[in-house]
């Protein structure tokens, strides 16, 4: 029998014991939670209650903290920033940055569950990220587009981000359970669908029928990056 199996003494079974020490409810811990049941629940059942019961604590504990769902549903928002630097502007590789700023926004929506609807909401205008605006559009005006056209760059290019972001989500959530095989099942079944359209009647999608579900995620939103940006580009004035 090791130590930890014996028996408390007698006369030490009334002593008072230390009660562990509590965790400071702070911001962050609160942030952190709310990840979590966002991850668990999704956006739709998101609730200050279930966050209260991931951290232990009264709903009321919250709120000297946080205003209420829509300030955390904020701070989750900032939160995807943190870390985040722009490089200086390079006006000769300027479509490369942004297509890698497209790159790393994306891959930061799809870290948690439903945070490009929390996105979508939100604008970047907080003290704390108006920097991070300032080096964007920093970068679009150094290619030369005119003003007018770059004021407009970024939020074109968030919204596209987020569109798509949240229409990956809501697929993937939809079919969830599927597995690689199913799908190619199905997406055989859906080009052939496309492919058996009367051919007098919709000429173009029975032509096109091999690449309307084809590529993948990664390729879709490749390519209406390069889209943007090359409309972007378009506005430049000659040199």
């Amino acid at each position: 029998m090791s130590e930890t199996d014996l028996p408390s003494p007698p006369w030490d079974r009334n002593r008072r014991r230390p009660a562990p020490a509590k965790v400071p409810l702070t911001r962050d811990r609160i942030v952190d939670a709310a990840y979590t049941v966002l991850d668990r629940e999704g956006y739709d059942r998101f609730s200050m209650r279930q966050v209260a019961l991931e951290l232990g604590v009264a709903v009321s504990a919250l709120y000297v903290h946080v205003a209420n769902k829509d300030e955390l549903f904020e701070l989750m928002y900032n939160r995807t920033f943190v870390g985040e630097e722009l490089p200086d502007p390079d006006p000769e590789n300027w479509q490369e940055q942004i297509k890698e700023f497209a790159r790393r926004g994306r891959a930061r929506l799809r870290q948690h569950r439903d945070l490009a609807r929390i996105s979508m909401a939100h604008i970047p205008f907080t003290p704390e990220l108006l920097p991070h605006v300032e080096r964007l559009m920093a970068i679009f005006r150094s290619s030369g587009m005119p003003d007018l056209v770059a004021a407009m760059a970024g939020d074109l290019l968030s919204t596209y981000i987020e569109g798509f972001c949240l229409e990956e989500s809501m697929w993937l959530e939809r079919y969830r359970d599927m597995d690689e095989e199913t799908w190619e099942t199905k997406r055989t079944e859906i080009m052939n669908y496309f492919a058996e359209l009367p051919p007098d009647r919709f000429p173009n999608m029975v032509a096109m029928a091999p690449y309307m579900v084809d590529e993948s995620n990664d390729y879709r939103f490749e390519l209406g990056v390069d889209i943007l940006v090359r409309g972007l580009a378009s506005y430049i004035p000659a040199r």
